[in-house]
């Protein structure tokens, strides 16, 4: 399974004051008004590895070590709304970040937002969203991006120097430790 996972909700018109999975979403997600949800399936299509799905599929998703969902909704009432996000609440857990795109803004939340953040006055384009997921989740960058991260919504944007600090510190200390037993590191073990 992915270590870190990301579900891109895309819808045209809704309505987000919907029932208790979604109010549970919004309360905890950070909201960009000014956003244009023009292209935004064909921009998430060219991240390596995504799978569009029904809102049912999530799951079989990320059981199958991919890191993307997309979730195209289209136009869709409150109710139906409601029903994708309780079934993509019930696949997700504290590594995934959900992205719901609509038509009246952009709502961010999990995987490294800032649910403190409320909302953000930045006019946001597809490809920014693209950036930010692919920054966030470790995903590949599509060559062609024109987009910048969101920084305004994480909850650390130093979040990525952080990580390689605890990478260099680690192999460091596992060079000291193969430095302090002068044998080779596949002798250490039975099963050479």
């Amino acid at each position: 399974m992915a270590d870190k996972k990301v579900v891109l909700i895309v819808c045209g018109e809704a309505d987000v004051n919907g029932g208790a999975a979604l109010k549970k979403y919004i309360k905890k997600s950070c909201t960009f008004a000014g956003f244009d949800a023009a292209n935004m399936v064909a921009e998430a299509a060219k991240i390596q590895g995504g799978a569009t799905v029904a809102a049912n599929g999530v799951a079989r998703v990320f059981e199958e070590d991919g890191a993307l969902a997309i979730v195209e909704l289209g136009d869709v009432t409150a109710e139906a709304l409601e029903a994708s996000m309780a079934q993509i609440a019930e696949a997700a857990d504290r590594r995934t970040l959900i992205v719901l795109a609509t038509a009246s803004g952009l709502f961010m939340g999990g995987l490294g937002m800032n649910k403190k953040a409320g909302t953000i006055q930045r006019n946001v384009v597809a490809a920014d969203v693209i950036a930010t997921i692919c920054y966030v989740a470790d995903l590949p960058i599509p060559g062609d991006c024109t987009g910048a991260v969101l920084y305004q919504a994480l909850k650390d944007p130093d979040m990525k120097l952080k990580e390689m600090r605890k990478l260099k510190e680690a192999i460091g200390r596992m060079e000291v430790a193969l430095q302090r037993d002068n044998r080779e590191p596949w002798d250490k073990h039975d099963c050479a």
